[in-house]
């Protein structure tokens, strides 16, 4: 196998979680092939460079191999290499994340009274 579909690319790299959310990340323009928005159809082949954004975080990869099965994280890694400035920047932002921490990042789900009064404290 020499090319695959991108969606289902970015699954068995473990980009995205199911193929659909890989499906709707291409759609809306959150990966993209050489710098140019892609259908989620289009084939991806070996040495292919992505930009990729999940919403948590984006890379910058070189598609090193091809595989349509989605495995370990281990066996995942293998398919990509991600480029030294994305890797850069990618801890430039964790590093930043650890230095100042978003107020609304510690609340899961709807924020209760006791949340939203600790939350306006820290905005005043």
């Amino acid at each position: 196998m020499d090319n695959l579909r991108i969606d289902k690319w970015l699954w068995a790299a473990r980009f995205f979680k199911t193929r659909t959310l890989a499906s709707d990340a291409v759609d809306n323009g959150k990966v993209r092939l050489g710098g140019e928005r892609v259908k989620p159809a289009r084939a991806v082949k070996a040495g292919d460079l992505l930009a990729i954004d999940n919403g948590a975080e984006s890379w910058e990869v070189t598609v090193l191999g091809i595989s349509d099965k989605r495995g370990a994280a281990p066996v995942a890694r293998l398919l990509y290499a991600e480029t030294a400035a994305s890797v850069a920047r990618r801890e430039s932002e964790a590093d930043a994340r650890k230095l100042y921490r978003e107020p609304g990042t510690t609340i899961k789900g709807r924020p209760t009274k006791h949340d939203r009064r600790a939350l306006s404290k820290v905005s005043e």
